[in-house]
């Protein structure tokens, strides 16, 4: 008897930007698995078993979310903003990949939220209006040098970027680095957004240029955009820019 597991998107913080079918699938949940900061963001519910854990062990609590969903339980885990963006979701389908052949009969299904890279974005106008890429500046799953080759290659290539993972206490420099490298291909008007907490009680943007960004504005709660050459700022009487991205993009002149 095989049960099923809902890996949800809670959204970047706020209630009203959760989907109605991820609290849907919170409600109908007999267990709850999730970092536990995520999963305190969860009203408790009686009877529902709760079952949090640390930061870095996703793949140990994608393989107990699935060995509970084959006893025939309903199982949802959680993760913030997307459950496909930097989390939880490829956690459990590499969990079942490598992992017992009787766990592909387990019903799966990604319940998708918004990443952090949009809610952000809704804040400043339309910085994403025309091609962006994510890169996670964490180098727990991926050594930095990959860090810093698809940095460069998307720099060069005049993508917006948003960084995922920018700073933390193991890692205080590599922010930085990276606007270092950015500073030797980039203008430095370019803009540079910080956004933390987004749509929570304690939420902060600032937008900065590339020449003055300083790294320690940023956290791990921190999204950084980086504008492409062609994103503007347009002023308002309130002092706070809307800030956006031309979806055209002029030919180059031969």
């Amino acid at each position: 008897m095989t049960g099923c597991l809902a890996i949800v998107g809670l959204g970047p913080g706020a209630e009203e930007l959760q989907t109605p079918q991820a609290r849907a699938a919170l409600e109908q949940a007999t267990d709850l698995l999730g970092y536990t900061t995520y999963l305190n963001r969860v009203p408790a519910k009686p009877g529902q078993n709760r079952h949090g854990s640390d930061n870095r062990e996703e793949i140990a609590r994608a393989r107990s979310a699935l060995e509970i969903a084959y006893t025939g339980k309903h199982v949802a885990i959680v993760s913030s903003g997307d459950p496909g963006v930097f989390a939880m979701a490829a956690a459990v389908f590499e969990a079942i990949d490598n992992g017992e052949p009787a766990w592909r009969e387990i019903d799966v299904t990604v319940i998708p939220g918004i990443s952090a890279m949009f809610a952000a974005a809704s804040r400043l106008g339309a910085p994403l209006g025309h091609d962006f890429c994510a890169i996670s500046l964490s180098d727990n799953l991926k050594p930095w040098e990959t860090v810093i080759r698809r940095l460069e290659a998307a720099a060069s290539a005049d993508f917006v970027i948003a960084l995922y993972n920018p700073i933390s206490k193991a890692r205080p420099w590599q922010l930085g680095a990276a606007f270092d490298l950015l500073r030797s291909i980039r203008a430095p008007q370019t803009p540079v957004i910080f956004a933390t907490a987004v749509s929570r009680a304690d939420e902060q943007i600032e937008i900065a240029d590339l020449a003055s960004a300083d790294p320690a504005r940023a956290d791990m709660r921190t999204l950084v955009m980086i504008g492409s050459s062609a994103t503007r700022l347009v002023p308002r009487p309130n002092g706070e820019p809307w800030v956006y991205t031309p979806r055209s993009v002029e030919a180059p002149v031969s």
